[in-house]
């Protein structure tokens, strides 16, 4: 069994990748060639944002919101402390200091009221992270940014297709970032990345600051970076987005499924939860256990793949030690989650299989 299987995916759409692939190789246009345009409407489209703009990655995505934004040396941005080191290291990277608050125990996501306890006069932005597929709560925190006129920035590496409320995940905020890392709901065949949003001034910027600070070749007039989405994978990205959408009601019936199997067994272990409101992607089914490292161990003598999102919180990294910061929830979930899994294409035997071991392994 595999924890997630591009292959089955594979199955279904690799007549029109290669056809895709194919037109690429004829026009030779391979970097921003007509591919990436056609992408970034199409997903601007989607998740109904005025504006995409493609990069080389996520976490290229949240460089470049940054970067438009100005954020730099004595600016703040609070991000929550249980997510991937992503978040905060790009807050880093730019030399400012990352915050780190606490999350729901339920969601996993940012509390809206520990940001409003963070925010000093140098906090410079928000980043909201959508953990496991389910959108924060930019309900509340869209409101807390516009009280105190601060921008957030939605990580929505992991919720591409997910809803909150009204809004698509990466259309919940003034910016979006989203990955199209090949494990992802949506993903490429290598690296990949989106910027969403609505105003047309700092999208101008973004064009600029993806290819290395150019309004045009050889004329830079701001320091940039090279964070360009080859057009090969643009290409594979439109194959794939055909079927996206079914993938996303997938998904969500592999959830039910397990959490209904599960529930049937009356198993000690906390399901996920999705909010009132939101519509969950599902990028992981993840549990939650006091017996996770005895559990994974008796999994996968079964053959049955786990994986742990994520064994450390951001506070407790090594790289991060000189902050002073105590997340308990954060600090709990990082004992106790453990990831099933979880692909669209995931058959009902094999999540009863997976079940089943499940309960053995909890005695």
């Amino acid at each position: 069994m595999k924890f997630c299987d591009l292959n089955k995916q594979m199955e279904l759409i690799r007549p029109q990748i290669d056809e895709n692939i194919q037109k690429v190789l004829e026009h030779g246009a391979f970097i921003l060639g007509p591919e990436v345009n056609e992408i970034e409407e199409t997903l601007a489209n989607y998740v109904g944002t005025k504006h995409c703009l493609t990069v080389k990655s996520g976490t290229d995505a949240l460089l470049l919101a940054m970067m438009a934004l100005d954020i730099g040396p004595g600016d703040e941005v609070i991000v929550p402390g249980f997510t991937f080191y992503a978040t905060a290291e790009m807050v880093a990277f730019l030399r400012a200091t990352p915050v780190f608050v606490d999350v729901d125990p339920e969601t996993c996501n940012i509390l809206p009221s520990e940001i409003e306890k963070a925010i000093t006069s140098k906090t410079k932005a928000i980043i909201p992270v959508d953990l496991y597929g389910q959108c924060a709560n930019y309900s509340e925190i869209n409101k807390i940014g516009k009280s105190h006129n601060i921008p957030i920035i939605a990580d929505g590496a992991q919720s591409m297709g997910a809803r909150h409320n009204d809004k698509m995940a990466c259309g919940t905020a003034d910016m979006g970032c989203t990955s199209f890392f090949p494990a992802k709901p949506l993903g490429v065949y290598g690296d990949g990345g989106a910027i969403f949003l609505d105003n047309s001034e700092h999208y101008e910027k973004l064009k600029q600051l993806r290819n290395h600070g150019q309004p045009k070749r050889y004329t830079h007039t701001m320091v940039g970076h090279n964070a360009r989405m080859d057009t090969i994978q643009a290409a594979i990205l439109k194959a794939k987005f055909e079927i996206f959408p079914r993938e996303v009601e997938l998904r969500n019936q592999v959830a039910k499924t397990y959490s209904e199997l599960i529930k049937a067994e009356g198993l000690n272990v906390t399901l996920p939860f999705v909010a009132p409101g939101n519509l969950s992607v599902w990028a992981q089914y993840t549990i939650q256990t006091d017996k996770r490292d005895q559990v994974r161990e008796s999994l996968q003598a079964d053959g049955i793949p786990t994986a742990i999102h994520y064994p450390k919180p951001l506070n407790k990294q090594p790289v991060f030690s000189h902050y002073e910061s105590s997340l308990p929830t954060s600090e709990k979930l990082s004992e106790r989650v453990m990831s099933l899994p979880m692909h669209p294409y995931l058959e009902k035997d094999e999540q009863v299989r997976v079940v089943e071991s499940l309960k053995k392994a909890l005695g």
